[in-house]
Order: C-alpha cells, then structure tokens, then sequence
C-alpha cells in the first residue's frame, strides 16, 4: 500500500499503481483540498490501477483526522468518556462516531479507515487521547459500538496497534519502543481488548505495532512470527487481515533495508505493508518484491485474498435519516 504526494496523481504514481504488487493506497491530509477534488483523485487512483486496489485513510478523529473542510469533525477517542454522563450516552456517541466517518468515507469512494485504535491510555506519547479510555473494559466496551457504527456502512474494522502500544512511553514513529513486561501482564492489560473483539468477530483487520516485547519476541511485533502466527493467528483465532505499520517509521529500521522490512513483515504473517512518506524507499520494495508476485505462492495468494475480501463493500441504501441524527450527536459530542 503506497501513498501519494499531491492533490492529483504525479505521472511516476500513475505509473506505480500498474504494478502488479500495488494492492492499494493510503490518504494523507496533502491529498485533500476539497470534496470534489478528492471525488477526482480516488476516481483516477482506481482508473490508473486497472484492477481492484483498496484506498484507506488514518480518519480516526481528534488529531488525526485527515479530512477537515467540508467533514464532519470527529472529536478524539478519549472525549468520548470525559464527556459522557452515563454509559449509554458514551455508546451512543461511539456509535455515531464510527456511522459519520464511516458514510463522509464511503461516500466518497474510499473503503476504510485504519480504526479504531484498540490501545489503552497509558504513558504512551504517541497514543494518548486517541485511545477510548486507560482501562481494557472501556476500550473493549466502547470499541465495540464504534464497530456497530462502521458496519452500520458495510465499512471493515482494522484494529490497532495489536498486541498494545498504550504501556510503552516512546513514539514507534521516531523511536524503537521496548515493552519489558512479560506475557501475562500485556495479554490482561492491553491484548485483552484484541481478544476479547475478536472472539466477538468485529475486526476485519489488524495492525501490529512497531514495538518490541522482549519477553516474548526480540522483534517487533509487526515482524515477529511469534506475535503473528502462533498468538494472534492460532491462539486468538484471528483470521482476517493483518497490515503493517508504516515501513518508513522508526521503529521498522530494525528489520533492516526497506526491501528486508517488506519481506519481513511478510514473512512473519503481514498480508500487505504499508510503505509511505518515501518514494524512494517504496520503489525498493516494488522491484524487490516483483519476483516474488510474479509467481506468487499460495500462501502469497491467500493473503491478496484476505485484503481484498475488504475491497468495495457496497454502503447499504437508506441510510440518510440515521446519518443525520449520527452528525447532530456527533456535533453534541464535539460542542460540550
């Protein structure tokens, strides 16, 4: 999954996006001007691709909301709580969150959203309010109904950053975290909230972060077999896809080169790596892994499978009036 540079499509992405191990694209807040624009830049994105790629965007809300004129401002996780009286004010908040930027997304084309953001907010500096609450139950509570909001739109849930980047103060982005704490304390504190979605079968998708856990794995946890295929895949039973965290981030320079990050995180159970802010370093991984596509293995050809199962899933009709409503307690959240 790349990203793009600009507003329009520069003529080297045009190009990229023939190539058959481009399976998508990711947004930023420099591909938007407005609506109509946006409309023209998604439309040009699947007409150069020439086949089925997904188009996604980091629309979680607060901070990180790459969308903003002309969107319905979605207030940060963690306001959600702070701003509710009682629990069945914060679900109804949480729902109408996830309905809004679930149909503002559909609406124009693009298939999801990577959220929600399962973290617990704990010292983590680049996590904060973005998670729902500092506890397991909240989160698990409140995720859930976001999650009933997102597939009220037919959009996929991609979860994040298993197995929990809350307990662990450095930014992945410019740092290499590392969690000292052993199993059972990040299963009960903060991998609790992933198991606990996933045996309820609301996540799509998963994300793994870029932080090692040195008591289980001396590898981050989006390049560690041990993470990947024995917890999350055999033992919490979680069968759909699974993305990386962007390669170009601090903490994915431990697995090497970006062409050796990309096969890492492959190998170790990714189905598609996310390679942004980075041209160049996204065009290694084209050509080094072209051979790999070009006569892919089965265990290649299920993972294309499993990303492309989120692919154009179609927003149910009839859906305006509970839209609507969604935006006014969207706005009540955002106005207290």
């Amino acid at each position: 999954m790349l990203d793009c540079q600009a507003e329009e499509l520069l003529p080297e992405e045009k190009e990229k996006l023939t190539h058959p191990v481009v399976g998508g694209v990711i947004l930023f807040s420099r591909n938007y001007h407005d609506k109509r624009q946006l409309s023209a830049l998604v439309q040009d994105i699947r007409r150069f691709a020439k086949r089925p790629v997904l188009i996604a965007v980091d629309h979680e809300g607060g901070r990180v909301q790459r969308f903003r004129e002309g969107f319905t401002a979605i207030p940060a996780m963690g306001d959600i709580l702070r701003q509710s009286e009682h629990q069945d004010e914060s679900a109804a908040y949480a729902k109408a969150c996830g309905l809004v930027l679930a149909y503002e997304l559909k609406t124009l084309d693009i298939d999801f959203s990577f959220a929600p953001v399962l973290d617990i907010n704990g010292v983590s500096q680049v996590v904060g309010d973005r998670a729902f609450s500092d506890n397991a139950d909240d989160v698990i509570r409140l995720a859930a109904h976001l999650i009933q909001g997102l597939k009220a739109v037919n959009m996929p849930a991609i979860g994040k950053h298993f197995p929990g980047h809350g307990s662990v103060a450095p930014d992945s982005h410019v740092a290499l975290p590392v969690d000292e704490r052993e199993f059972d304390e990040i299963r009960s504190t903060d991998m609790v909230v992933f198991e606990r979605l996933i045996e309820r079968t609301l996540l799509d998708g998963v994300m793994p972060a870029h932080v090692i856990y040195n008591q289980v794995c001396d590898k981050p946890a989006g390049f560690s077999t041990k993470w990947l295929q024995d917890i999350l895949k055999q033992e919490l039973c979680f069968g759909g896809a699974v993305f990386s965290d962007d390669l170009s981030m601090h903490g994915a320079s431990v697995a090497g080169s970006y062409v050796e990050r990309a096969e890492a995180a492959l190998e170790a159970g990714c189905d598609m790596v996310l390679a942004c802010n980075n041209p160049k370093g996204a065009e290694t991984i084209l050509d080094g892994l072209e051979m790999r596509f070009a006569n892919p293995s089965n265990n290649d050809l299920q993972k294309q499978e499993r990303v492309m199962a989120l692919y154009d899933r179609i927003m149910p009709v009839g859906l305006n009036d509970k839209y609507d409503s969604a935006v006014e307690l969207v706005k009540r959240l955002s106005e207290r």
